[in-house]
């Protein structure tokens, strides 16, 4: 097989001085000749059996990104099999030139093949190529819906080296302030998979979708509109929470169960969806979630509260699930809108019994499944005065100081267990009796 040529970038042909040609890469068979003084682009192609050459124009006045855009082309519009050789070249800039002896072979990528490639092929091949590494299957699926709505009705049937930045601001400018999580993601997928099509020799030249002196000169940065648009969830006042609880525990179904088990054992959602009963262990009260399942992809182990060991006991088990929660219809795991509708529609029923509802007072928004977790942190720090990192423990919470962190590689499960036990408690008080000022200073100073 041709050796393939080293793609040159052009500073490094401006520090070529000597004559001859050579190879730039990127395009099969294009070369810079250098005689003396003159530079020019040349692209040698075979049709019909016979090699040929092409003048692409002088070097600077042409730059490298352009004679590659030129050379392309020159292959598609002249492919291998064609059967009039004589005719004119499609480019009116190109002349023929006089054949000269082959140094380098061409890269053996068939002209004839290019046409079919397009933005999306090369987003199929990438995601398929990646997809193994990526730690959810559900990533590829992200991946492909979001380039399928945003991205491939714009530039979906274009080669990849049609591809400008006017195309990239055509998708990214509606979305970028409105939906700004989406479109960075966006962007860094489109610049990833136009990397690989470079490294595949499908382009050349700057990638249009690269932020660095590209598009931050075009749009706002994200940062800084996230940090202006971010809101925390909304999060249940500690001191409402009995009344939630007592709310939640009169009621039946999966969902109303699993709800309850996420706030007794303060988990995320994705944790409490996809429980399982073999990560069960009633002996050592403990309920083991797998990396795969955690933002820190490391395993996690929560002590289990009596109230905790009751509820559990009381699920009903479906014949061949795992799952604690099922959905009632299709036994998957239950969705994360399903939680959160049911937290909406408990609080619609206690303003209908003239109840205040269960509001986040700072964002007056109703509570969400994620928001008792910041329910928890505050009681935690507030009430049950356990020291921080055994609350970020429980929390699966990376510690924010790394010498902390490289000391402390214990999991502090002992009082950890201690803690859940008093938050299930307080979840149970319909009226919490809040420490006095004397209990405060008796715990700080010990």
């Amino acid at each position: 097989m041709p050796k393939r040529a080293r793609e040159l970038s052009a500073r490094a042909l401006m520090s070529l001085r000597e004559d001859g040609r050579y190879a730039v890469g990127g395009v099969p068979g294009l070369y810079l000749r250098i005689e003396g003084r003159y530079r020019c682009w040349v692209l040698r192609h075979q049709i019909n059996g016979k090699r040929r050459e092409f003048g692409l124009g002088g070097f600077p006045q042409v730059t490298l990104a352009q004679a590659r855009d030129r050379a392309w082309e020159t292959r598609r519009s002249r492919p291998a099999e064609s059967t009039s050789p004589q005719s004119p070249p499609t480019a009116p800039q190109l002349r023929v030139l006089a054949p000269s002896p082959q140094t380098n072979p061409p890269t053996p990528r068939a002209a004839k093949d290019e046409p079919s490639v397009t933005f999306r092929s090369c987003a199929r091949t990438y995601i398929a190529v990646q997809q193994v590494g990526w730690k959810s299957p559900k990533h590829s699926k992200q991946w492909s819906s979001t380039l399928e709505e945003y991205a491939h009705p714009v530039i979906g049937h274009l080669h990849p080296r049609e591809i400008t930045l006017d195309h990239l601001l055509r998708i990214l400018q509606p979305i970028w302030a409105s939906k700004t999580e989406t479109a960075t993601r966006v962007r860094g997928r489109v610049e990833s998979i136009l990397d690989w099509a470079e490294h595949r020799g499908y382009r050349s030249g700057k990638n249009p979708a690269a932020w660095n002196g590209n598009l931050e000169f075009e749009l706002p940065s994200p940062t800084k509109l996230k940090k202006r648009k971010k809101r925390h969830h909304p999060a249940l006042p500690y001191l409402r929470v009995g009344a939630f609880m007592a709310d939640l525990r009169s009621r039946q179904g999966i969902s109303i169960r699993a709800l309850e088990w996420g706030i007794l054992t303060a988990t995320r959602s994705q944790e409490i969806r996809g429980a399982r009963h073999s990560e069960i262990n009633l002996q050592l009260k403990r309920w083991t979630i797998p990396k795969e399942r955690m933002k820190l992809e490391k395993d996690h182990v929560v002590p289990l509260s009596e109230a905790a060991i009751s509820l559990y006991e009381r699920l009903p088990v479906r014949p061949g699930c795992d799952l604690l929660f099922p959905a009632p219809e299709s036994g998957g795991q239950l969705t994360d809108a399903a939680l959160s509708e049911l937290i909406d529609g408990i609080h619609e029923g206690d303003l209908k019994r003239g109840g205040i509802g269960y509001l986040d007072p700072v964002q007056d928004r109703v509570a969400t499944p994620h928001g008792f977790r910041s329910t928890f942190r505050d009681w935690a720090a507030e009430v049950a005065f356990f020291p921080r990192e055994v609350i970020e423990h429980a929390l699966a919470h990376k510690l924010k100081d790394a010498a902390e962190a490289a000391y402390q590689r214990g999991v502090l499960l002992a009082k950890r267990a201690a803690l859940m036990e008093q938050w299930a408690a307080f979840c149970s008080e319909l009226c919490p009796q809040l420490p006095s000022l004397r209990d405060i200073s008796a715990r700080t100073a010990a």
